[in-house]
C-alpha cells in the first residue's frame, strides 16, 4: 500500500498531493495560479479551492496575468454571480492586483520564478517531519516573502498563505519523511538543475 502523507483525504487531494505538491516550480504560469488559489483559500480548506480549481481556470483567463490584470468591475461583478468561485469580492479584486504586480516582478526580476527561489537561496529546504504536528505554518523564509510581497503591492499574501505556497511550490519539501513523495521530489529537484542549473 502506498504510504503517503495523512492529509489528502478525496480523490481530487490525493491526486494534487501525488503530482504536484512539493514538486520544484520554475513555471511562472504555475507560481500565479498558485498564488491565486492560495490567497483565495484564507480562512477556508484548501479542499474547497481545489473543488473550484478550474472554474477558477475560466474565469482567470487560464491564470494568464496579463489577461487578469486587465479586469475591471464588469468581470468582477461576472465573478460575484459565479458559484464556481469564493464569492469573496476583496479577493477577488486583489486577485487582479495582484496579477498587475506580478508582473512587475516578471519586469524586474526577468521572471517571477527567479524572483521567489532567491528566497531560499535557490535550493529547497527539505525538511525531514515525521508527523502532521511539527509542519510549521510559517517559516521566516515565508515572512521574508510575504513581507517583501506586501511592499511590492501584493494582497492576502500574509506568511501562512506564503508558506503554503512556498510547499505547494517545492521550495520546501514537506512531505513527511515516510511518504512516497518526500524522495521523488528531491529527486525532481535534482534532475531539474542537472538540465538547467540555475533557477
Amino acid at each position: 500500500m502506498t504510504q503517503r502523507c495523512p492529509w489528502p483525504k478525496n480523490e481530487l487531494a490525493i491526486q494534487y498531493h501525488d503530482e504536484e505538491w512539493g514538486v520544484p516550480l520554475q513555471d511562472d504560469g504555475k507560481h500565479f495560479e498558485f498564488l491565486t488559489l492560495e490567497s483565495a483559500q484564507a480562512g477556508l480548506s484548501w479542499d474547497t479551492v481545489l473543488r473550484k480549481r478550474e472554474n477558477y481556470r475560466i474565469a482567470f483567463a487560464d491564470f494568464d496575468p496579463v489577461v487578469v490584470a486587465r479586469f475591471g468591475e464588469r468581470e468582477v461583478e461576472a465573478m460575484m454571480t459565479n458559484p464556481g468561485l469564493i464569492r469573496n469580492r476583496q479577493k477577488l479584486v486583489a486577485a487582479i492586483q495582484n496579477a498587475a504586480c506580478f508582473l512587475s516582478v516578471q519586469a524586474e526580476f526577468g521572471s517571477f520564478n527567479a524572483y521567489i527561489w532567491q528566497f531560499v537561496g535557490n535550493r529547497p529546504i527539505c525538511n525531514q517531519w515525521k508527523t502532521l504536528e511539527q509542519i510549521p505554518a510559517t517559516s521566516p523564509e515565508s515572512d521574508a516573502f510575504s513581507k517583501d510581497l506586501k511592499k511590492r503591492g501584493f494582497k492576502f499574501v500574509g506568511s501562512t498563505t506564503c508558506y503554503a505556497h512556498m510547499q505547494a511550490a517545492g521550495l520546501i519539501n514537506d512531505h513527511l519523511t515516510d511518504c512516497f513523495r518526500h524522495r521523488e521530489v528531491q529527486a525532481l529537484y535534482c534532475e531539474q538543475t542537472r538540465r538547467a542549473p540555475a533557477f
